[in-house]
């Protein structure tokens, strides 16, 4: 990535309340040989009704619509030159913490690329569900990104992109001018863990606050459990949830 440099102290109030909400697409990498590759954004697909999930209690996940915390209080955030990256794990057992509105966003989101994820992990023989939101933000004037050169170091091991699902326009284009976002999903190989110490790096700039964000995920878990075992009728997802499952089931 051109031009990197260490992180901006100068980032405004403004714009870290801008993130807190914004969402972003997904661009493709490898992992040996001649490297990864980035797509080009497609139309996104339709999406599928929100009940569609995995039950609750079958997989001992945390019950969805009781989470209080933002994209922002998740993400792994880098300051490059001119630009913000943000990352956010797509695993259900985090993004399930968010409020209501936010996991139902993102998983809106998701759903409407999810034949494109399940052909790149049958592809690539993924049997984990590593995918992770990766939103790139303009702080400056033409900025430049290299939205490839990002590498995940877990204890023994580093990871790089196997594929990038580009979401936005001109995601390729690798500039941004002030509060542009461009976004993709990236898809990982097996075996990245989200409970040991993660190192996130692009370029010379890296970020190793996972842990610390990964125990306010665990403690905000334990909280959605008490809330929902507090809960009337204590039926799992909360009646926000299922008020929104019924709405998009209606034609």
């Amino acid at each position: 990535m051109a031009h990197l440099v260490k992180r901006s102290a100068i980032v405004g109030a403004a714009v870290w309340a801008c993130l807190a909400g914004a969402c972003g697409g997904p661009v493709a990498g490898g992992a040996g040989g001649a490297g990864p590759s980035l797509d080009a954004a497609p139309e996104p697909e339709r999406s599928t009704p929100f009940g569609a999930r995995r039950d609750t209690l079958a997989t001992g996940l945390i019950p969805a619509g009781y989470g209080t915390l933002r994209q922002d209080d998740i993400s792994i955030k880098l300051s490059l030159e001119g630009v913000l990256v943000q990352l956010l794990p797509m695993n259900e057992s985090v993004i399930r913490t968010l409020s209501p509105d936010a996991y139902r966003d993102l998983q809106n989101l998701r759903r409407s690329y999810s034949a494109q994820i399940s052909a790149y992990a049958s592809q690539y023989g993924l049997r984990d569900d590593n995918v992770w939101y990766v939103s790139f933000y303009g702080l400056a004037p033409d900025a430049t990104f290299s939205p490839l050169d990002l590498i995940i170091r877990a204890p023994g091991r580093d990871f790089t992109p196997l594929h990038v699902i580009p979401i936005t326009p001109g995601f390729g284009q690798n500039r941004l001018q002030v509060r542009d976002v461009q976004s993709a999903f990236y898809l990982f190989d097996d075996g990245l863990p989200l409970d040991q110490p993660l190192t996130v790096s692009m370029g010379d700039v890296t970020d190793n606050s996972w842990q610390i964000t990964a125990r306010k995920i665990a403690a905000e878990q334990a909280h959605i459990r008490a809330r929902a075992a507090r809960a009337p009728g204590n039926s799992g997802d909360s009646p926000g949830i299922r008020e929104g499952r019924a709405q998009e089931r209606q034609p």
